[in-house]
């Protein structure tokens, strides 16, 4: 526009909303919001809309319109209201109900965009943009024993160009640098924030595939233990128990065993010997034991 036609709004300059002076020489600045009908949105979706500011003296004079800024006018959708953030075993949760526009329009789509800040820093991370129906997603790039803050926003996306025009008026629309100066996001409004500790009270997987082999003749009385290696990322060593006929199962390593085997040289000749094996994380949490292996000492 080269002049201001009917206004949008109007205003006395002493009724104009100042910002806080930050300090002295910062010019003072104005505010206005412009509430649009959803009908506009919702039949110029892939268009823009122009503003500009024209002030006026006492006589209704004015020297021109200011500098001129565009909006895209593609709708946006509300942040889901039951969006959730749960702590478990394979990581934090993110759940939500996807958000139904309320009417399907051509060149628009809506992806749900996931942010994570950590108490400690107050910058914002951008986890991931998902569509919807998959409406879920797992962090898997926390730290245990830390509180985070989550929340979301609906990505509007609109085919349109820095004119407002549709995508399909543009004479470049088959140049590969043409279609991508279409697209246009705007992000709609956070959801509430959901707020977890990490508290790590979940224990490793429970070992597997234990076997026990006794040394053999000729060597010394030992029995060899193996098992599969447990995969946690925070294991920091296994248990070893061993029970005999009718007792009950005692932990016979000092210390947590760093790999998946052990060698228990403290057997009798003629007994029999069942043993288990738990793992542990960095954090002290032990799994179950796991199923027996038993081994007989020959006399």
């Amino acid at each position: 526009m080269t002049q201001c036609g009917t206004p949008v709004g109007s205003f006395k300059a002493e009724g104009v909303p100042l910002l806080q002076k930050q300090h002295r020489g910062l010019r003072l600045q104005a505010n206005y919001t412009d509430t649009l009908s959803a009908d506009l949105e919702q039949t110029n979706a892939t268009r823009t809309i122009g503003y500009a500011v024209e002030v006026l003296n006492s006589r209704g004079r004015g020297a021109g319109i200011s500098g001129q800024v565009r909006v895209p006018l593609a709708p946006t959708l509300p942040p889901p209201g039951d969006f959730k953030a749960d702590v478990t075993s394979e990581g934090i949760l993110l759940t939500w109900n996807c958000v139904v526009p309320p009417k399907a329009l051509p060149d628009i789509s809506y992806r749900y965009r996931l942010f994570r800040r950590s108490v400690e820093k107050s910058a914002d991370l951008r986890l991931a943009e998902v569509e919807c129906p998959a409406n879920r997603f797992e962090d898997h790039t926390f730290e245990w024993q830390k509180s985070y803050e989550y929340r979301m926003a609906i990505v509007t996306s609109a085919k349109l160009d820095k004119e407002g025009e549709p995508c399909s008026a543009r004479p470049s629309e088959g140049n590969s640098a043409g279609i991508a100066d279409c697209i246009v996001t705007i992000e709609g409004d956070d959801s509430p924030i959901q707020r977890v500790l990490a508290n790590d009270v979940y224990p490793p997987a429970v070992p597997s595939g234990l076997q026990a082999v006794f040394s053999g003749p000729g060597q010394p009385a030992f029995v060899d233990l193996l098992w599969a290696p447990d995969t946690d990322v925070d294991l920091a060593g296994y248990n070893v128990f061993r029970r005999q006929e009718g007792g009950q199962s005692e932990k016979i390593n000092p210390a947590l065993i760093k790999t998946p085997a052990f060698r228990d040289e403290h057997t009798v000749p003629g007994k029999t010997y069942w043993y288990s094996v738990s793992a542990v994380d960095m954090r002290g949490n032990q799994s179950a034991r796991s199923e027996e292996a038993s081994e007989q000492i020959p006399q």
